[in-house]
Parts: C-alpha cells; structure tokens; sequence
C-alpha cells in the first residue's frame, strides 16, 4: 500500500509559493518606504500594488504547486482555481492546503481510470480532467468543503486577533520553540505553515516569530563559543563558523551536525531560546510582511527595535543554557583518527 507523502507535497508547494512571497513582500515594503521618503507618489502606490498582487496570489500558486506535486501537469489549472476559491470563500491558507489535496487526489484518481478511445488520448489530459476536475472539486468546494473550513480559518483568525497580553506571551512562546525545536525539521516546518497561513490573513506576529526564531540556534550557539570556548572542542568551533552566517540568514541548518553530538543540551537551550524570543515577540507586537532574509529584512519589520532586542535576548538565553549545561570539550572528540592503508596489500587481477 502507498504512503500518502503529505509532508513532501507540502514542501513542494511551499517551494513554489515562497519565491512569490518574499518578491511581492520586498516590493510592499520598498513601496512604503519609497512612500514614507516622499517618492514620486505614483509610482511608490505601483510598486506597493505589484507587490499586492503577488500576495494576492500565494493560495492559489500554493494549493496548485500541491496539486502538481500529486498529478502532474494535469492538477495545476484546476488546483490554482480552488486556490482562487479559498480566496474567494475566506477560507485562507487552510483552504488552499485541503483544496491542494483534494485536486490532486481526484485528478491523480481521473488519469488512472478514464479509458477513451485511442484516437481520443491527447484530450485526456487537456480537456477531459481539466474539465472534470474543476467541475466536481469546484462544486464540492463551494457546497460541502468550504463551509466547515472558513469557520475554522476564521475562528482561528479570531483567536489570534483577540488575545490578551499573557496570551499573546504563551501563544509566541509555542511557536518560538516550535522554531527553535528541530532546525528546519518537520516541527519547525509545521510552524513555518502555520505563520505563512496568517500573512495571508494580514497577521504578521507569527511571521516575524518564525524568521526571529529560525536565527535563535545558530545565533545562540555562536555566542556560546564566545562566551565560553573550553566547552566547545575544534571541530564544533569549525562548524560553528558555517553555522552563523547561515544562521543570520535565517538557515538554522547549521546547528544540525553540533546538536547531533548532544542532542539534549543543545536541543533544550535552542527551544528555551526560541520560546523566550517568540514570548516576547508576540507580547510587544512585533511583525513581518516578509517570511524570509533573515537580518536583512529587519529594517523593514513592524517594530524593528524590538524585533532585535528579542532576537537578542532569545540567543542570548541559548548562549547561557548551553554554557550552563555542557561539560568542558575534550579536544580528543574533535580529533580526526589517522588510517593507514597498506597499497601493497591490495592485489588487481584481470576479470574473466
């Protein structure tokens, strides 16, 4: 039997949408900033519109980048109607995902079953499921679909718009440890979604937690080194080198192969870290029109000031967790152990 390879899927489409999203984000914030320098106003209002445009975008290019992940070519035009759809609908990023699936379910489900003439082949896949598909997908989201995901999409909506302050404190915490939990793997990803749903929604707090909390580990973990080098051998300080500059571009990455030595240690400190930043983040408000660039989008943050200091003080709680509990390195682990190979040893002979 077939595994369903939901998470795979998933990350296609996110591959597909994020390249529109962070265009069309830089291009609103350039635009503003164009606007707030006192720019030709005509043009700073294009810009912004351009970027507008490509926001309004992200559900359908995401629910069809997972239609074709499932289908093939054939999911693409009606996986990017049902993304209009869950536009149309409100039912946000959550539609676009199910309405992703369910297109490329029934289209995959259409090539393998319809049988026509052979005369008829090169209709199959231009005509007969296009038409098909966005039929049947279409209609059943509108009528039975639709219904149960805009409430959903709007309750949860609701709930991060009416939070209070402790509230707020305990929801960015979750995700900020979310992030700073498995460096890109698929806890982090899981929040990753859940923040580029809400940007959709013009709820930026979880975004800026998500770039924020992508950077605590490695940040962290650089100031450990700093901090206090006897706990950390060689080949940790080598890797570290790498990790930090990924890491002020928001690749967390970077961390995988110091935290694979102690996993413990340094998964505890990265998730504290990120709890403490994205705590903080969401109680003073922070946010990100932007899902990615790391420290280069910072300047275009709502509250960059507080943005910093949260990223900050997060990296700086990882720093001092990590230099608390990890034990003084023994140099000898970084220690590359000499093999020697006998040549002579080794015969050749000719195969028959």
């Amino acid at each position: 039997m077939k595994t369903v390879k939901i998470k795979e899927h998933v990350l296609t489409g996110i591959s597909f949408m994020l390249p529109l999203v962070v265009g069309s984000g830089l291009a609103i914030a350039v635009g503003q900033i164009m606007q707030r320098m006192g720019v030709n106003e005509k043009l700073s209002n294009d810009i912004v519109q351009l970027g507008v445009y490509g926001m309004g975008m992200m559900v359908p290019v995401f629910s069809a980048s997972i239609a074709y992940s499932i289908a093939d070519k054939p999911g693409i035009a009606p996986g990017l109607i049902l993304g209009l759809l869950a536009n149309d609908i409100k039912a946000g990023f959550l539609g676009g995902i199910f309405f992703g699936f369910f297109v490329g379910y029934v289209v995959l489900y259409l090539k393998n079953h319809i049988k026509v003439p052979k005369t008829m082949d090169s209709l199959v896949p231009i005509m007969i499921i296009p038409l098909l598909s966005i039929l049947f997908c279409g209609l059943v989201g509108i009528y039975v679909i639709g219904v149960p995901l805009v409430a959903l999409q709007a309750g949860l909506t609701g709930f991060l718009q009416n939070m209070d302050q402790s509230s707020k404190f305990i929801t960015g915490a979750i995700m900020g440890g979310m992030a700073g939990f498995d460096f890109g793997g698929p806890v982090n990803k899981t929040m990753s979604l859940f923040a580029d749903g809400m940007l959709i929604e013009k709820i930026y707090e979880p975004e800026a937690i998500k770039v924020m909390c992508s950077m605590v580990p490695p940040l962290g973990v650089a100031l450990s080194v700093l901090f206090a080098r006897k706990k950390w051998n060689r080949q940790e300080i080598e890797e570290t080198k790498i990790a930090f500059p990924m890491g002020l571009c928001m690749i967390t990455e970077g961390v995988i192969p110091i935290a694979a030595r102690d996993p413990f240690r340094v998964i505890f400190s990265t998730t504290v870290g990120g709890m403490i930043a994205g705590g903080l983040s969401m109680m003073w408000g922070v946010g990100s029109t932007i899902p990615s660039g790391g420290i280069f989008i910072i300047p275009f943050m709502i509250k960059p000031f507080y943005f910093t200091l949260a990223l900050v003080i997060g990296s700086v709680t990882t720093a001092i967790l990590l230099t608390l509990l990890k034990p003084n390195a023994s140099e000898e682990i970084a220690e590359v152990q000499e093999v020697k190979l006998d040549l002579g040893s080794i015969k050749i002979t000719k195969g028959e």
